[in-house]
C-alpha cells in the first residue's frame, strides 16, 4: 500500500505523519481516516478550495486533474505548480509527500 507523508502543519497536524492509502482513495480521504483533519468545506464536491495542498513527492503519480479542478485551484491561497485539491487528487501506487498550506481562502474554519 502506498504512504503519504503529511508535512508538519501548526494546526492540522503538528508532529506531520505517514499514513497508509488505498490506491484510488483521495488524499483528503486517507487524511480524515487519519485523524488528519483538512479543512474540506464543501464536503469533497470540488466547490471551493479549502482542502488544497502542494505535492512536494509523487505528483505526477496522480491522474492530472480535470478543467473544473483547475479552476477550482486558481482561487487557492498558495497556489503553486504541484497544487492539488486534495478531495480529487486519488492517490495511485507511488508514496506521496504532501504540505498543507498555512492558509486557506475560508475566513472561519467550519469545523468538520
Amino acid at each position: 500500500m502506498p504512504q503519504i507523508i503529511i508535512l508538519p502543519h501548526a494546526e492540522h497536524c503538528p508532529e506531520g505523519a505517514v499514513i497508509e492509502a488505498t490506491p484510488g482513495e483521495s488524499i483528503l480521504d486517507a487524511a480524515l481516516r487519519s485523524g488528519i483533519d483538512i479543512e474540506h468545506a464543501c464536503e469533497k464536491s470540488c466547490a471551493c478550495t479549502t482542502c488544497h495542498v502542494v505535492v512536494r513527492e509523487g505528483f505526477n503519480s496522480l491522474e492530472a486533474s480535470d478543467e473544473l479542478e483547475d479552476d477550482m485551484l486558481d482561487k487557492a491561497w498558495g497556489l503553486e505548480p504541484n497544487s492539488r485539491l486534495s478531495c480529487q487528487a486519488l492517490v495511485a501506487d507511488e508514496d506521496l509527500v504532501v504540505e498543507i498550506p498555512k492558509y486557506t481562502i475560508n475566513q472561519v474554519s467550519e469545523g468538520h
